[in-house]
């Protein structure tokens, strides 16, 4: 090592002497909290200083203090993502807990993320209009707008009207935030509830009531949201009503989303893009459309997928994320809807225990999930599934074979009786289905197959008997990374993984491994357990 030729001043310790070995380095860079100071010693090695205080350099010798050669703020967790969002929606951290669907990221997982300052989404997703209902009003009872809390609105191209009905719920309720996931493009019902509520100040700025959450994995769909809604969509949407006229105005002035999540290799719908890959992109077009667009509310990019430790967080907030949003890591904890039974299969998941799957909103097209592999058939299955749509003609075209495996191991009915149960549950929900399948057997077979999709997520949900082999569990390889890191700590009991926990633990550690890399950035000599933050009871 040479000595340094130059120094900001020099550091005089306080209670604690400067570090410069190892493991000293590394106790330091856990106390982020405080102001770092990085400093050389006369043999030319540089460590670091706690505490203390700073004069004018010419003192000159280590018995004085030490030659100053740069200086960190105090880090805390709280402002590891963009300002803007703990402003815009009136939370203490940049953290999301996703809108895990079917009421997986319940009433209670929100309910305690809003409480302690962060954001939840609510898992609408898959589930009846009545029961989202019943989640809003327990929503607004608990928190009402006090506290920032959204749900999810999922775009439903088999089910239009489903989309529409639940936009509108969300706008007479008063819904603050949605998630808006699996869109393709636009819809007049996102549109809607995205312009609903906007305002015009005296001095110019646009406010906004509602705000859109984009799901999205590919930049051609992020344009979407990132852009103003279309033209044509806004005056439709005025001429039937749904907006005012001054809202179908200013609805050509903001995006219809202004915090766009880069859904990288996550649980559920999935792309499975490396996020190192996808967000950069979608921040370079976020930032090429704000040029052309020259709106005065700003787009931020959030990320997701992958997040299981709080190596993975920091290297999110590390790329430029806004604000990070979780998912299979939630699902595994005590407040999500699912049954403790799946539960404890995601606590043994490993980082390759997931696999694609066909989906069960978007199976004709071919969309698939990713799903838990470990302990469960259902991807194989699905996939089977998947294949006699693709190959037969109708229910009565299935080959013999196949037929008796569908009915004794996968349906456990004769598929007539599959049928009748199908057309029963269509009846109720939108009896166009059941008259559109009659009519077009191809549509009656999806339409049982889908059946067999939505009942296993749903098996998970309630832990039906004998069915755990059947368990459809969405889940993304954060969970393997997640029990890996928890390993031999108190989060590797499933009972103690509570939501903010979890989530304190991540924010915690990212702040952690953040400040390790700071100090290696500055020349420090940071050993590698520096990066390796372990999980501690944080509440």
């Amino acid at each position: 090592m040479t000595t340094t030729t130059f120094s900001l001043g020099v550091w005089r310790r306080g209670a604690s002497a400067a570090a410069f070995r190892p493991e000293q380095v590394r106790d330091a860079a856990q106390h982020f909290r405080q102001p770092a100071f990085v400093v050389q010693a006369g043999s030319g090695h540089v460590g670091v200083g706690l505490g203390g205080d700073v004069v004018a350099p010419g003192l000159g010798s280590d018995e004085a203090g030490f030659p100053l050669l740069a200086s960190l703020p105090p880090l805390f967790p709280e402002w590891l993502g963009d300002r803007s969002f703990n402003e815009a929606h009136g939370v203490r951290f940049p953290y999301v807990a996703g809108a895990m669907a079917n009421g997986i990221a319940t009433v209670d997982l929100v309910v305690a993320m809003a409480r302690a300052g962060m954001l939840g989404f609510f898992g609408a997703a898959g589930l009846s209009l009545g029961r989202i209902e019943q989640a809003v009003d327990a929503l607004n009872a608990a928190l009402g707008e006090a506290l920032p809390w959204g749900s999810n609105l999922i775009h439903s191209p088999n089910e239009p009207a489903l989309e529409a009905a639940a936009a509108d719920l969300y706008i007479r309720r008063g819904v603050r935030r949605v998630s808006a996931a699996a869109y393709m493009a636009l819809t007049p019902s996102i549109v809607r509830y995205a312009c609903s509520g906007l305002t015009q100040d005296p001095a110019g700025r646009i406010l906004r009531r509602n705000h859109v959450f984009a799901k999205v994995s590919h930049p051609d769909v992020a344009r979407h949201f990132i852009n103003a809604a279309p033209d044509a969509m806004l005056d439709a949407l005025v001429a039937k009503g749904l907006l005012t006229a001054e809202e179908g105005r200013l609805g050509r002035l903001v995006a219809v989303a202004e915090d766009i999540t880069a859904e990288s290799d996550s649980g559920g719908h999935t792309d499975n893009r490396p996020l190192t890959a996808l967000f950069p992109t979608l921040l370079g077009l976020r930032d090429e459309l704000a040029l052309s667009n020259d709106f005065s509310r700003p787009v931020r990019v959030g990320a997701a997928g992958g997040l299981g430790t709080p190596t993975a967080v920091a290297a999110a907030f590390g790329l430029g994320a806004a604000y990070v949003l979780t998912g299979s890591v939630n699902q595994g904890c005590v407040e999500s809807g699912l049954d403790p039974s799946g539960r404890a299969m995601l606590a043994e998941a490993g980082l390759s225990d997931v696999v694609m799957a066909p989906a069960a909103d978007m199976f004709e097209l071919g969309v698939e999930v990713q799903v838990l592999q470990r302990g469960t058939m259902f991807a194989a299955r699905a996939r089977k599934l998947y294949h006699l749509y693709r190959s037969c003609d109708s229910l009565e075209s299935i080959p013999a074979a196949d037929l008796a495996r569908l009915e004794s191991q996968v349906f456990r009915q004769p598929l007539s009786e599959a049928w009748a149960d199908t057309r029963a549950f269509w009846m109720q929900r939108d009896a166009a289905e059941v008259e559109r399948a009659e009519r077009e057997p191809k549509h009656k077979m999806a339409l049982v197959f889908r059946s067999y999709l939505g009942r296993a997520s749903r098996w998970a949900i309630a832990g039906e008997a004998g069915r755990a082999v059947d368990y459809q569990i969405w889940c993304g390889p954060a969970m393997g990374a997640f029990n890996a890191w928890t390993a031999g700590s108190f989060l590797a009991d499933p009972s103690q993984r509570g939501v903010v926990q979890v989530a304190l633990n991540l924010l915690e550690g990212a702040a952690a491994v953040t400040r390790a890399q700071q100090l290696r950035s500055c020349g420090v000599p940071v050993h590698p357990s520096a990066f390796q933050f372990r999980p501690r009871p944080l509440i």
